[in-house]
């Protein structure tokens, strides 16, 4: 549940009632600083406040009881900070005392957060406390305390997210699904009572049954065997078979020399056709997606981009009733889309892209300067895609190690990253887009590994933008 609260100063005549019950067992003074607690309209710089009232559960004859209820509570506490961080930013500009008389985009900036109130589940004796060690909660309260009862513990009661750390927390961590019964009917992911509109307050005989057919395709003759034609993405970043969260952290750090530069070793990167990044945009109303390209001939089959899993629709129906079958993707439609290598040869003889990137001619070209670019060990080849649909080209490199580095000396990182970007379809450019694709590109290299701090972008010398 989220509300919007507000601390007030105020006379006898304008308290509300539960402020009027709080005077009276309070202090007599006159003036009193009062909680007033709104219905959430829009979201506040610090103002807001969060708690989970219960948890509703599916059938434990169709889908396993989690092992972690702390786990189970921070996923659902993730994806509820999700939807609020995705609204619309509220006015962070701060008017204080001395900022006044300030113009308004000269004064201070407040960091836009959201209060965990210990109510509901966050009643448990250790849940806030497991939470804050997760890395998802924090407070500024870095003591011990001296309160004896847990239920006051000092600290406890102002911990807070913000959206400046939100961003920073590999989703990974969190976001799992739910592992089925063996006989269950229904698709190993969510399950299907887990409505966007929670509890469901349909009659109970209006409500359809669920069936596990309504997310999948009917079978198909030869659809499996086309599928797996090409190399296939794996199902997203959050796809497990065991159902558990799928993090890992960076490993030790360990050196080599590239080229006389001595940098760490690189982790490997994600495969040929795996999807390692996925992210809904609200306001293009689109999944934005990066994966590694492929040289195979037959097209890179795409997954629905959701946390939960492959097999579903990125916006689950909220009854029983079955989705469109064009909607998903069938073996005539997989069919009629160009291998990774065709639309890398069409982006790259695009004067436009030409322009920058010097890439024109045949295809054999395009195909050794992609190869080339799988086998590099500081960087490796991105397409991103909006929907599934591939719309441009990427690389994401170390800086060190990289041509760029030894220009700039010594003032390189051993974690700062850098972008090549190209955007080869029509349809997709615009400075709406780029400023969601290229924060999606920083977002992923600070997530890969957070030792990070520096992402960087190498225009031409003749780049008028």
């Amino acid at each position: 549940m989220v509300q919007t609260e507000d601390v007030v100063e105020e006379d006898e005549a304008r308290k509300s009632r539960a402020s009027l019950s709080q005077s009276k067992s309070g202090s007599n003074s006159p003036h009193q600083r009062q909680t007033v607690v709104h219905r959430f309209m829009q979201p506040t710089a610090q103002r807001d406040s969060l708690f989970i009232s219960s948890i509703s559960m599916p059938s434990s004859s169709d889908f396993r009881n989690t092992a972690s209820p702390t786990r189970h509570i921070a996923m659902i506490l993730w994806a509820t900070l999700c939807w609020y961080f995705h609204k619309e930013p509220p006015n962070l500009h701060a008017t204080t005392e001395a900022s006044a008389l300030t113009p308004e985009s000269g004064r201070p900036k407040l960091d836009w957060r959201i209060k965990i109130k210990k109510e509901g589940i966050f009643k448990g004796k250790n849940t806030l406390q497991k939470l804050e060690r997760m890395g998802l909660i924090a407070s500024e309260e870095s003591c011990v305390g001296s309160e004896l009862d847990f239920r006051m513990a000092d600290g406890w009661t102002e911990t807070f997210v913000s959206r400046k750390s939100f961003w920073q927390i590999d989703a990974r961590i969190f976001l799992y699904t739910m592992a089925p019964q063996q006989h269950s009917p229904l698709p190993g992911a969510s399950p299907h009572t887990s409505r966007p509109a929670s509890p469901d307050r349909t009659p109970l005989p209006d409500r359809g049954s669920p069936r596990a057919t309504d997310y999948m395709l009917p079978p198909q003759p030869g659809l499996v065997d086309g599928l797996s034609a090409g190399i296939a993405s794996p199902g997203g970043p959050f796809n497990s078979g065991s159902h558990l969260p799928t993090f890992y952290p960076p490993q030790p750090t360990q050196f080599t020399f590239t080229n006389h530069i001595r940098h760490p070793i690189r982790p490997k990167p994600p495969r040929q056709g795996e999807t390692f990044y996925s992210r809904y945009i609200p306001s293009l109303g689109q999944w934005l997606s990066f994966r590694v390209p492929t040289l195979s001939s037959k097209p890179c089959p795409h997954p629905h981009f959701s946390p939960l899993g492959p097999s579903l629709p990125s916006v689950m129906t909220s009854h029983g009733g079955s989705i469109s079958l064009p909607t998903l993707p069938t073996l005539a439609n997989f069919a009629d889309r160009p291998c990774d290598l065709d639309l890398l040869h069409k982006w790259m003889n695009e004067p436009r892209v030409n322009a920058a990137w010097s890439c024109a001619g045949p295809k054999e070209g395009q195909k050794k300067f992609l190869t080339e670019g799988l086998q590099s060990r500081h960087s490796f080849p991105v397409f991103g895609c909006w929907d599934g649909k591939p719309f441009g080209y990427f690389e994401i490199y170390w800086v060190k190690e990289d041509k760029l580095g030894r220009l700039l000396g010594g003032d390189v990182g051993n974690y700062t990253r850098g972008l090549h970007v190209l955007v080869g379809e029509q349809e997709f450019r615009g400075p709406h887009r780029v400023k969601v694709w290229l924060s999606a590109l920083v977002h992923y290299c600070w997530l890969a590994d957070q030792r990070t701090e520096t992402v960087m972008l190498e225009p031409r010398v003749d780049n008028t933008k």
